[in-house]
């Protein structure tokens, strides 16, 4: 009886400290294999509307565009704010200056579709769309890659031949094995 007890405080101890890890992250959905960089974000709209972006086109505050260090043009990434989970995709079409501290500068219209206009700043995670962009950009660079982006390939996951119903079932019973 006492060990009965024991099991189900622990799974109820395991289930209130997942919860809590959901109420606090709410990016759990964010695809991992796919994520090539973490940081900051910031954006520009209005002193540099109509101006000439880095690869020629003119800049629109209110488009779908982001500046990036070493991304080649015309990439088109995800950007989720990891406060929030909102996430956009964006083109890359213009240049950070080297030595800037944030990761990606998106245009005005962007920053406020996924809630960083109030304060100018977001933790973002910035991912490319399918494997085979990731395959793409690992070309692009070989071996010569930036420090800050990881690019690397994943592969299919195993079969698994087991029957596993019966090990997730609820209500689990650990003696059972």
């Amino acid at each position: 009886m006492l060990m009965k007890k024991i099991v189900f405080l622990s799974l109820l101890l395991s289930v209130l400290v997942v919860e809590e890890l959901l109420a606090q992250s709410p990016v759990l959905g964010v695809d991992s294999t796919l994520v090539i960089e973490e940081g900051i974000a910031s954006y520009y709209g209005r002193f540099f509307h109509n101006r000439r972006t880095a690869n020629g086109e003119v800049f629109d505050m209110e488009g779908m565009t982001a500046a990036h260090k070493n991304l080649p043009f015309g990439t088109m990434v995800r950007v989720t704010n990891l406060k929030n989970g909102k996430e956009i995709i964006v083109k890359v079409n213009d240049r950070l200056p080297q030595n800037s501290k944030r990761s990606i500068d998106l245009a005005k219209g962007a920053a406020r579709k996924i809630g960083m206009i109030q304060m100018g700043l977001a933790p973002v995670a910035i991912s490319v769309l399918k494997p085979a962009a990731m395959a793409r950009l690992m070309d692009y660079y070989e071996d010569d890659a930036p420090g800050d982006l990881r690019l690397r390939m994943y592969y299919k996951p195993i079969a698994v031949d087991k029957d596993t119903t019966v090990i997730f079932a609820w209500p689990f019973d650990p003696l059972a094995f």
